[in-house]
C-alpha cells in the first residue's frame, strides 16, 4: 500500500512532521505506508554463523533494557489497532530463545483486528515447537538455512546442528505452517556452488526458497561486495537446470522477486537488496529487542518507545511518536551510494 493509494500527499524534502498528513498510519515523506511489522525479540543466538557474529558471541542487550512481554505485546497492539499494521514478523537473534513465546504468539493473534503472524528462525528448536506455536496461533515461519553439507555447516555456523534444521523444517510442515519457506545466503568461495541442489531439495519437499544478497550487516563491518553473490549470478546459476519465468501479478512491497519453476507451481524468490534495491515499495516497520523502532533496515538513528512506555505514555503519545518516525523514513538505504555507512547494530540486534 502507498500514501498515493490512499490519496494522501507526496512529501519531499525536509522530514518537518508539520507537513504530515494527517492520516493515523505509518506514512512517509515518500508515498509509502508502512503496514508489515519486524518484531525482534532477542539479539541473542544458538548458532555463531561466521557472516553474523564472532565464535564467542557478542555483547548481548543487558535484561533490563529488554522489553518486558506486557512492553512488547502493547506495542504491538499499539501498531496494529492505531497504526494500520496488517503483518507481524518475530525474529531476532533467534526468536525461539525467547521465553514465553507462544504467549507473545497467542496474545498477538488475540488482537482485533487480528493480523498475520510469521517468524523467521534458524530452526534448531523449531522440531519440538512447531505443533505449539500453530496452536498459539503462528501462521507461517522462514527458516535460515544456507548449505545442505553437514561438514559446511558446521564450518558456517560453528555448530554440528544441520539434522536439527532439517527436523524443524519438516515439522512445521507437519503442522501446517504453509508455506514454509527457506531464506539462504549464498558466499563466494564458500557455497556459491549450492544454488541448484538447494532449489532441487526445497521442491522435494515442498519448501518455498528464497534467496538473499548478503548485506553489509556484520559486527565486523567487514562486508566486501565482491564477495557477494549477486541475484544476476543466482539466477543465472539455477538456469543451468530449471527454466525460469518472473510470477505473473503486481510484487507489491514483497522484498523477493519470486520466479515459477519450469512452469510452476513452485516458485523460488531472489532477494536483492543491493543489486535490486526495492526500497521504493518498502512496507516495513522494526522493533528491536530493546524497544527501539527504526524505520529502515540499515538506520542509524533509532527512536526509544521503551522510554516513552516506561514514563507513562499513553497508547496515542506512543502512537504520535511512532509516526513521525516513520515520516522521517528515508528514500532509500543507500548501500550504492559513497557515503554509505552500515549501522552500527548488527543484524542480530536489529532483527530480520
Amino acid at each position: 500500500m502507498t500514501a498515493v493509494e490512499l490519496g494522501l500527499p507526496v512529501v519531499r524534502g525536509n522530514p518537518d512532521t508539520s507537513e504530515r498528513p494527517g492520516s493515523p498510519l505509518l506514512v512517509d515523506r515518500f508515498g509509502r505506508v508502512a503496514t508489515d511489522l519486524r518484531v525482534s525479540l532477542t539479539d541473542r543466538c544458538n548458532l555463531r554463523c561466521t557472516y553474523c557474529m564472532p565464535a564467542e558471541g557478542l555483547d548481548w542487550l543487558p535484561k533490563p533494557d529488554l522489553l518486558s512481554d506486557d512492553e512488547l505485546t502493547r506495542l504491538i497492539g499499539i501498531a496494529v489497532t492505531r497504526l494500520g499494521v496488517t503483518d507481524v514478523r518475530f525474529t531476532g537473534g533467534e526468536p525461539l530463545l525467547r521465553p514465553g513465546l507462544d504467549d507473545v504468539i497467542a496474545r498477538t493473534a488475540a488482537l482485533d483486528p487480528r493480523p498475520r503472524i510469521s517468524m523467521t528462525t534458524n530452526g534448531l528448536t523449531l522440531a519440538k515447537r512447531a505443533a505449539g506455536l500453530v496452536a498459539a496461533g503462528l501462521d507461517r515461519v522462514n527458516v535460515s538455512l544456507d548449505t545442505l553439507d553437514p561438514d559446511r555447516f558446521h564450518r558456517l555456523t560453528r555448530r554440528n546442528r544441520l539434522a536439527d534444521v532439517f527436523a524443524g523444517l519438516a515439522a512445521a510442515r507437519e503442522a501446517g505452517l504453509a508455506p514454509v519457506k527457506v531464506n539462504t545466503v549464498l558466499m563466494r568461495g564458500v557455497n556459491e556452488d549450492e544454488a541448484v541442489p538447494l532449489l532441487r531439495h526445497c521442491l522435494a519437499h515442498g519448501y518455498q526458497l528464497r534467496f538473499i544478497e548478503q548485506m553489509p550487516l556484520d559486527p565486523q563491518h567487514g562486508w566486501n561486495r565482491d564477495d557477494m553473490v549477486t541475484a544476476e549470478e543466482i539466477l543465472a546459476s539455477l538456469r543451468t537446470e530449471f527454466t525460469l519465468t518472473p510470477e505473473p501479478g503486481e510484487r507489491g512491497g514483497a522484498p523477493a522477486e519470486r520466479w515459477l519453476v519450469d512452469g510452476g507451481p513452485a516458485v523460488v524468490g531472489v532477494i536483492a537488496s543491493v543489486t535490486r534495491p526495492f526500497c521504493a515499495a518498502c512496507d516495513r516497520t522494526r522493533l528491536t529487542a530493546d524497544g527501539q523502532v527504526r524505520n529502515c533496515l540499515f538506520s542509524r538513528s533509532e527512536t526509544d518507545l521503551r522510554a516513552l512506555l516506561r514514563g507513562g505514555a499513553s497508547d496515542e503519545e506512543v502512537a504520535a511518536v511512532w509516526r513521525g518516525n516513520a515520516w522521517a523514513k528515508a528514500e532509500g538505504h543507500g548501500i550504492n551510494s559513497a557515503g554509505f555507512s552500515q549501522p552500527d547494530r548488527p543484524m542480530s540486534a536489529i532483527g530480520g
